[in-house]
Parts: structure tokens; C-alpha cells; sequence
């Protein structure tokens, strides 16, 4: 089915939304429920072996390990086996901007600009236009998977999965309604939803949760990444080693490697502040370049290049951290309607920056990218970003009922916005209706998708077991 994108001539909202209406005739709402792996699907395994040949080898293991924790951690390191899955799955043919990855700890808070913490989307490695349908499926079956591994049962989940995809397409025919502008600067500011946060949970004691939540993301930022990840060594300040996690560039690589190494991410970084305005180019100058490390992050990103840069402004207490990560091909390029693909030539760094700019309200003021030929003769495309800036997202595993259905209505709001920014929500809205026939057959979809995640998890501990793939290292995912 092809995607299409309104015209000049279906600018007109009554024009708009019967182009929505009418395309429930080439994708029916009660559609949406079905799911059953198709007759050649790729093996699974095979999908994560392939990913694996285009990382750093040593780093593998850990990506396999951190998936093997639980069902959950193995979907949110499945989003290659999932867009797969949804390129078979009929869709309304209007593309929107997908996150590409929008599974529920891929949401979260982090500090604007103005120093507000804003909710919102928060990783968009795998961001690429597509059908809207995409992002939102695969935060409903991220619900029931976490909802199955906290204890919840079938009517529990599917109350959850329901309230979610309800709040998406309620909030997809308000922002319908409005203007441009106000869905532009719509936005989820933090520190105004706690308190309604904070009513809805069910106890004290995770009303008490969400307050030092909000308080430990205010304090992770650049001065609180550099005391813990730094200290003085030889009279120098220099950053810490903790192997396979973190791995100075000095240790990663002897001598003149390592001198040479450090220098192509000096080039990079040299070459990168032309992706930045002119004022934050002009903050950027303002610092120098001191040391650097390889860092592993996250789950899926496990095994791509990612180096942390410790830079210095004014002396040694006025530091910057800046992650350097490597922007591989999304994983959705493959699979998505003709019409969207991406041009070849254009950088995967920047696909991940202008998938940021136009899905976030506000974005790092020192988000950027670039592209660099490594010593190993391979050029490879960058993003880059501020380490911490109030970072902080939400324990999907320490949640009960009543958070994980407030967590997923915040999620869906968020996702529905980022959509209506970038899509023509006037036809989504009208395509998704009054009536909750979309909500129940997502709740539907989402329970069918999650016994296919698990059969699939299944298939790698199985892959592991007989020596396939391999799994070792550290499982913890949490950023330093």
C-alpha cells in the first residue's frame, strides 16, 4: 500500500478528514488485531546475528546478555525483528515521523533550553518516516510485555493497553482540531504534571517514587556525570576506567593508536559545530578537549561505536560530557512503504538529528552530527549529544497496575503529539474515529505480538544455549 501526503489541493480540513474516513475502506479499524508470523519469516536469530556483523565485535555478547534479563529487555532490543513483523500489518497510508523504537522506556524526562524538564520521547536512533500505526503498536505491545512480567493479568493488561491507545486517539482529534501553532508548542511540561501524576497512583509510597524521580533527573547533568566518571590521575584529570562498559581511549589502544584515535574524534567534533547554530557554535569554542572513552549504552545500541568526550570551559569545574554515537541505517529503511525512502546520500547522524528536532518539543542545544572515516578504513556517520541533560525515565518493572496505566496514557499523549507535528492529523483523527474500535483491536494485536516476542526470546536463550550467538558481560543497561 502506498503512503500518501496531502496535497495543496487536501489542505482543506473537510477534505483532509475525508481522506481519512475513506481510508478505512483499504485498512479496516478491526484490521489492526491481526498478527500471525508470516509463512517465511525471518528466523529471529538470524536478525540479530546479522545486526551483530556490523558492530564492535568484543561488545556483542553484552547486547545478547542485556536482552536475555527478561522478555522486556529482550523487546527493547528487538526493534529490527519487530519492523519486520509490521511491515506485513495493513496501515492507513498516511506516514508521519516515526520514533522507529517507541517502546515505553524509550520515553522519559530530560531538561530544555529554557531549564524545564519536558516529557518526552527521548530515542530516535531508529527514527524514519513511516506509517503512524508503526510507533503506535509498538508501544501497546511494550505494555503488555511489561504488564506479563510484573504479575498482570489478561484484563489488567488489556485495560491498560485500552486506557493508552484510547489517549492517543483522543489527543489525535484534539490536536486535529487546533491550529498549527498550537500543536507546535504543545508540550508535556514536567513539573506541572507531577501533581496530577502523583494523584493518580494508586499508594504513598510511589507518590514518593515520583518525587525523587524528578529529583535524581534534575541532578544528573554534566557536573554530576563528571565527578562519578572522572578523578585526577597523574596530576591530570582523566576519565574512569570499567571495563567492557567504559574503556578510556588510552587503555582501549596503545600509544600511537590511541593518539590517533583521539585525534580523528577531535577532527569529528571540529567538523561536526557546522550542524549547530551559530550562538551554540560559538558556546561550543568555548570549551577544549580533554580525554575520551568508549562507552557501552542502552540495550539495542549495544555494539555500536559510542565514545564519551570530556571537555572543559573556564577550568576544571565547568566541564562538558558529549556522547559521540554512531548512527547506523534504521532498521525501518527496509520495510517502508514506496515513497519514503531516505535519500542514500543522506547522512544517518542527521537522520537521527532532524527525526529528533521534528518529534521533540525541545532538543540538546548541542545536538549535532557528522560523518568520519575511522583507521580502519570505514566511514561511518555520527550523532551527537550532551551525556546527561536531567536524564531521567521511568522503571517500567517496578510498576503496579495503576502506574503502568498512567505511564502509558503519558506516553501515548506524547506520541500522539509528536505524530499530529510531523503528519496530517486531520486524516488520522477522522480515520481513527469516535468509537473504541481501534482501541480493542490494538489490545488484540498487542497480546498476539507479545506471545510472539516471547516465542522469539525463547529462541534466543535457545540460541545461546547451543553456542549460536554468545552472551556475556554485564546486564545492567543503566547509563553512568
Amino acid at each position: 500500500m502506498r503512503a500518501t501526503v496531502p496535497s495543496a489541493r487536501h489542505r482543506d480540513p473537510a477534505g483532509r478528514a475525508e481522506a481519512g474516513l475513506s481510508a478505512r475502506e483499504r485498512a479496516p479499524l478491526a484490521s489492526h488485531a491481526d498478527y500471525a508470523p508470516a509463512l517465511d519469516r525471518v528466523d529471529p536469530v538470524a536478525i540479530l546475528a546479522a545486526q551483530a556483523t556490523e558492530r564492535v565485535p568484543e561488545l556483542v555478547p553484552v547486547r545478547h546478555a542485556r536482552m536475555l534479563v527478561s522478555p522486556f529487555t529482550f523487546y527493547r532490543g528487538a526493534a529490527a525483528i519487530m519492523a519486520a513483523d509490521l511491515a506485513a500489518t495493513p496501515h492507513s497510508g498516511f506516514p508521519v515521523q516515526l520514533c522507529g523504537d517507541a517502546h515505553l522506556s524509550n520515553f522519559g524526562v530530560f531538561g530544555s533550553p529554557e531549564r524545564r524538564m519536558l516529557f518526552d520521547v527521548n530515542d530516535f536512533d531508529e527514527t524514519h518516516p513511516g506509517p503512524w500505526e508503526w510507533d503506535i503498536k509498538r508501544l501497546a505491545a511494550s505494555l503488555v510485555v511489561a504488564a506479563r512480567a510484573n504479575g498482570f493479568r489478561r484484563k489488567a493488561r488489556a485495560e491498560i493497553v485500552r486506557a493508552a491507545v484510547a489517549r492517543y486517539r483522543g489527543a489525535m482529534a484534539e490536536f486535529a482540531a487546533a491550529g498549527e501553532l498550537e500543536v507546535w508548542y504543545a508540550h508535556a511540561d514536567f513539573d506541572q504534571l507531577a501533581p496530577q501524576l502523583s494523584a493518580q497512583l494508586s499508594t504513598a509510597q510511589r507518590r514518593k517514587q515520583l518525587g525523587k524521580a524528578q529529583a535524581k533527573a534534575r541532578s544528573r547533568n554534566s557536573l554530576q556525570a563528571y565527578r562519578k566518571l572522572t578523578a585526577i590521575q597523574n596530576g591530570r584529570r582523566r576519565i574512569v576506567a570499567d571495563p567492557p562498559l567504559l574503556v578510556p581511549v588510552g587503555d582501549l589502544l596503545p600509544g600511537r593508536d590511541s593518539e590517533d584515535l583521539a585525534a580523528e574524534i577531535r577532527g569529528l567534533l571540529s567538523r561536526y559545530r557546522r550542524s549547530l547554530a551559530p550562538e551554540r557554535r560559538r558556546l561550543f569554542d568555548a570549551f577544549e578537549y580533554v580525554d575520551m572513552a568508549r562507552k557501552v549504552v542502552g540495550v539495542g545500541s549495544v555494539g555500536t561505536r559510542c565514545w564519551i568526550v570530556l571537555l572543559r570551559g573556564r577550568d576544571d569545574n565547568d566541564p562538558l560530557l558529549l556522547q559521540v554515537k554512531e548512527a547506523q541505517r534504521s532498521v525501518l529503511a527496509g520495510h517502508v512503504p514506496s515513497g519514503l525512502a531516505l535519500p542514500h546520500r543522506l547522512n544517518e547522524g542527521q537522520r537521527v538529528v532532524n527525526g529528533q528536532r521534528l518529534m521533540q518539543v525541545a532538543s540538546d542545544i548541542f545536538l549535532g552530527w557528522e560523518r568520519a572515516a575511522g583507521s580502519d578504513g570505514q566511514t561511518r556517520d555520527f550523532y551527537v549529544r550532551q551525556l546527561r541533560d536531567w536524564k531521567g525515565s521511568a522503571v517500567v518493572e517496578e510498576m503496579d497496575r495503576a502506574g503502568l496505566r498512567t505511564y502509558g496514557e503519558l506516553c501515548a499523549w506524547t506520541l500522539s503529539r509528536a505524530h499530529a507535528r510531523t503528519g496530517d492529523r486531520i486524516a488520522i483523527a477522522a480515520y481513527l474515529g469516535d468509537e473504541p474500535t481501534f482501541d480493542e483491536a490494538l489490545v488484540e494485536f498487542s497480546e498476539r505480538y507479545a506471545d510472539q516476542s516471547e516465542r522469539d526470546y525463547a529462541a534466543l536463550q535457545e540460541a545461546v544455549r547451543v553456542g549460536r550467538l554468545e552472551a556475556a558481560g554485564t546486564a545492567s543497561d543503566e547509563e553512568a
